[in-house]
């Protein structure tokens, strides 16, 4: 097979986007193997690890290192070869470049410079989790990895707690443990949610519960792990919550107190709380007789 390019005007080289198997090399499409095949250079996170890939589908093209830690050397060298017409795949260790993994500034430096770049479609665990999660599959939102410093984290969170959609996050097995206690905290522990870990391993496992019944399943965690979060709250239907805690007589008094005439602040507890008036009236009134 012949790679080709959809930009036939241009006279660089192409940028191709090759996702790699998250564990079962059996989802390495036909199009992936022969486009590793036929450019000129592989850009890989890690050239040793890929390798092992390569030797799997008999492919001999050679290698370059790019990860995080040579971001900023590799771009401009990466650009300069695109540039004279050699043709790179980029690719991860596993699954899609750019997503939780190094690929996004080459992307944009290549279209900066006006070079094609090609997306090829293939493994994400992200979405192979959410679809057999049992959560809403949309909307979502993929959030990936937390930041480790926990005053980041908890901050991040916070920022998450009314979120409505499916939250999709990233843990390795050492930080799993804490990372469900800060969601504990932020989310709640009746907040639904998901562990998906060694998809598409012979280990697969996916365990579903509230954040507090899978902290206490994940003791001994292994594999990586994708975390799924159920929707939370709207923040207004989070305050009624808040207020409904409240004993009755104290919030319509604390509605009194803004202002409202009794009669008024009445009838809003009694729809907020989905009782008749007539009964919240007497109820009311009856603590005020017993504090006189």
């Amino acid at each position: 097979m012949q790679v080709q390019s959809s930009f036939a005007k241009h006279q660089t080289g192409t940028l191709y986007l090759v996702p790699t198997p998250i564990g079962n090399l059996d989802d390495m499409t036909f199009r992936a193997v022969a486009t590793l095949k036929d450019v000129d250079l592989i850009a890989a996170e890690d050239t040793r690890n890929t390798k092992k890939l390569l030797n799997h589908f008999e492919i001999e093209t050679r290698q370059i290192s790019f990860h995080e830690h040579n971001t900023q050397q590799r771009i401009p060298e990466l650009i300069a070869k695109l540039q004279e017409g050699t043709n790179i795949a980029q690719c991860s260790d596993a699954g899609m470049p750019s997503i939780s993994d190094p690929g996004k500034e080459l992307v944009v430096a290549a279209i900066a410079a006006d070079i094609p770049v090609v997306p090829l479609p293939g493994a994400n665990a992200g979405i192979t989790a959410l679809i057999a999660s049992g959560l809403a599959p949309q909307p979502f939102t993929f959030y990936g990895f937390l930041q480790r410093k926990k005053s980041l984290q908890e901050e991040e969170l916070a920022a998450l707690a009314h979120h409505q959609a499916t939250l999709i996050f990233y843990e390795a097995p050492h930080r799993l443990g804490k990372t469900l206690q800060a969601m504990i905290t932020a989310f709640g522990a009746d907040r639904q949610a998901v562990l998906a870990r060694e998809l598409t391993k012979r280990y697969e496992e996916f365990a579903r519960g509230t954040l507090e019944e899978l902290t206490i399943q994940a003791q001994e965690p292994r594999g990586e792990y994708v975390i799924l979060v159920a929707p939370g709250p709207a923040e207004e239907d989070a305050a009624v919550e808040a207020a409904n805690e409240l004993p009755l007589r104290e919030e319509i008094d604390q509605l009194i107190a803004k202002g409202m005439k009794p009669n008024a602040a009445i009838k809003v507890v009694a729809k907020d709380r989905g009782l008749q008036r007539q009964d919240v009236y007497a109820e009311y009134h009856e603590f005020k007789e017993d504090d006189e």
